[in-house]
């Protein structure tokens, strides 16, 4: 995540000393049933549509707004969504999307093809609109509406990710009174959705909450509310659970996971992840503008140097001391649930540290009298290392990558920061090293797309890059997997990405983590996994498992559990609260984030 805050709308401050304030659960306003009590432990980085890219709020877009096509919950195969069917011209230039008829937005006015095409036209035409999804309009020449019911998409190009166009579509009678995506203040925008769950409240930094939507065209959810809390540590999250306070809790840590074995009413769920975790060295970052951005240290800019840390890099060791087992040594960039994409690299950089020290001294990075290397210049190789400061992973990934590159004479300060600082540091390219990592899509083009010349950030900080690089071979093969619909030749296009990215060692991706869940069984069962052999419950790519969850008694007559949010309430210091109908914060995109999808 790399955001600040740069709007609140309509917020009223209270002190800690005043009761909890009305919402949706405390008014008689209501819903009659269930609530789903799920714990965030990421910051939600905005819930602007067109903004917001962290895991924690495409989970909530994806509950809140349309999209063309969707993914089955069995092995993430395309189907359809708001579009029926499609079919497209020959020359794979013109797609036709036909919409599904009947579906209406949250206010009760018709989702038509018009909604589309006037989303993926702002997109196309102001940049900030573009932040979050921006590679998937970036070769389109023209869209349009003929009529309410067909969409037409003209490509520049042929572009073999037309049916996984993973953009949430806004009602153009809202979005177009708005003038300045980018700093649109949050008063001025209602929450108008048309999925499984409408955005009736949030309350920064604590809660948000989905309400039912009795009129979702494929029926009303089981359950009334989705309620997702968020806290500072997966510890106060785990104890929630425990307690009965949460009914779904997510990103346990390994020990959390393992401890709440044999739990009475608790049931574990250890899927296949679609992250991979990274760490990013500074290649000489430079924006859009190929102009020098950032503090990187000069000896990052040489790909030597880069592949001598990696070969000082355990992987085994962090997978089984960090993760406890629960995940797979990193090696290529897409994880290993995706099949067909996922790439192992036929000759590792195994751990090897003599070798690493070799290729240093051959490179003319000496160790001075003090043991510390440096450039051929003099100038000393102290790097920091720049790590989320509540997340343990990176701090245990930190302590071992500062001793096993104190083996290298290259000195590691590690640098704990909120996620905030993360974000805007690694954007600005203000680091040597950085903790960074993404959840990939069944479709590869958006992850790959992040490591392009034209994933840079702009002169005034937008854009959504990863590692900054700059790399024209890749991006040759970038463009070439882009146009490929043969499924095998985009296959093996999609895998040269991956030996290429390696080779230039930007991004060392460390392991892909299992998603370890848990949830109550006391309070609900039937949860729709995605995909169907070892899935998850959260961070799906759709709205399955929120939207089959099927509450028990308990849960719907509401005993047992206390409300956790009040409890938080009343322990903070001044809140902000949101009026709940027709606002949502807005955060600035400044780049991208460790938990994207």
């Amino acid at each position: 995540m790399r955001r600040r805050l740069v709007a609140l709308g309509a917020a009223l401050l209270v002190g800690s000393l005043l009761p909890a304030p009305a919402s949706a659960q405390e008014n008689g306003d209501r819903p009659q049933g269930a609530t789903l009590r799920v714990g965030l432990q990421q910051q939600i980085d905005s819930l602007n549509p067109f903004l917001g890219y962290t895991l924690a709020a495409t989970d909530i877009f994806r509950a809140i707004y349309p999209t063309l096509t969707t993914y089955s919950t069995q092995d993430f195969g395309v189907e359809p969504e708001l579009a029926e069917r499609w079919e497209s011209t020959p020359d794979k230039l013109t797609w036709t999307f036909h919409i599904l008829p009947g579906v209406t937005w949250s206010d009760g006015q018709p989702v038509t093809a018009r909604d589309a095409a006037y989303t993926y036209n702002r997109m196309m035409t102001d940049p900030a609109a573009a932040t979050a999804n921006g590679n998937f309009v970036e070769n389109f020449e023209q869209v349009s509406a003929p009529d309410d019911s067909t969409l037409v998409i003209r490509t520049k190009t042929p572009q073999a990710t037309m049916l996984a166009i993973d953009a949430p579509i806004v009602p153009e009678h809202v979005w177009s009174k708005v003038a300045d995506v980018e700093n649109f203040a949050n008063d001025q925008m209602p929450v108008v959705g048309s999925g499984p769950y409408v955005l009736t409240g949030y309350r920064p930094e604590q809660d948000v909450t989905l309400t039912a939507n009795p009129n979702f065209w494929r029926g009303a959810p089981k359950v009334s509310e989705v309620q997702f809390t968020q806290f500072k540590n997966s510890d106060a999250a785990v104890q929630a659970l425990r307690k009965g306070d949460l009914d779904v809790v997510q990103k346990l840590t390994p020990a959390q996971f393992d401890a709440l074995a044999g739990e009475p009413d608790i049931k574990q769920v250890k899927g296949q992840g679609r992250r991979f975790y990274e760490m990013i060295l500074n290649p000489g970052a430079t924006n859009s503008e190929n102009q020098p951005i950032g503090s990187g240290h000069p000896a990052l800019a040489d790909v030597r140097v880069r592949q001598a840390i990696d070969l000082a890099i355990d992987r085994k060791a962090l997978v089984d001391r960090v993760l406890g087992g629960y995940g797979q040594v990193g090696g290529g960039y897409l994880p290993p649930i995706f099949g067909d994409y996922h790439w192992t690299p036929p000759q590792p950089r195994e751990f090897d540290p003599a070798a690493a020290n070799r290729e240093l001294d051959e490179a003319g990075y000496t160790r001075g009298s003090d043991g510390i290397r440096r450039t051929p210049q003099g100038e000393p190789l102290n790097f920091d290392f720049v790590l989320h400061g509540d997340e343990a992973a990176d701090s245990q990934v930190g302590e071992f990558v500062k001793r096993w590159l104190a083996d290298l004479g290259i000195n590691v300060e590690l640098q704990p920061v909120s996620d905030n600082q993360l974000n805007d540091r690694t954007t600005a390219g203000d680091f040597d090293m950085v903790i960074s990592g993404w959840s990939a899509n069944p479709d590869p083009d958006y992850v790959l797309r992040l490591q392009t010349c034209g994933a840079r950030p702009t002169p005034d900080g937008n854009g959504t890059p990863d590692t900054l690089q700059c790399d024209p071979a890749y991006d040759e093969l970038y463009g070439k997997q882009l146009a490929e619909f043969d499924p095998a030749k985009r296959v093996d296009l999609v895998k040269q990405l991956q030996s290429r990215f390696y080779d230039q060692a930007t991004g060392l991706v460390l392991y892909y983590a299992n998603s370890l869940e848990a949830y109550r069984t006391d309070r609900y069962n039937g949860f729709t996994m995605q995909p169907a052999a070892e899935g998850v419950i959260t961070g799906q790519q759709g709205y399955w498992g929120y939207y089959g969850a099927e509450p028990t008694d308990k849960a719907i007559n509401g005993s047992g559990g206390t409300n956790y949010t009040a409890v938080a309430w009343g322990l903070g210091g001044l809140v902000v609260v949101i009026v709940l109908v027709g606002v949502v914060v807005v955060v600035r995109r400044r780049a991208t984030a460790d938990d994207r999808e």
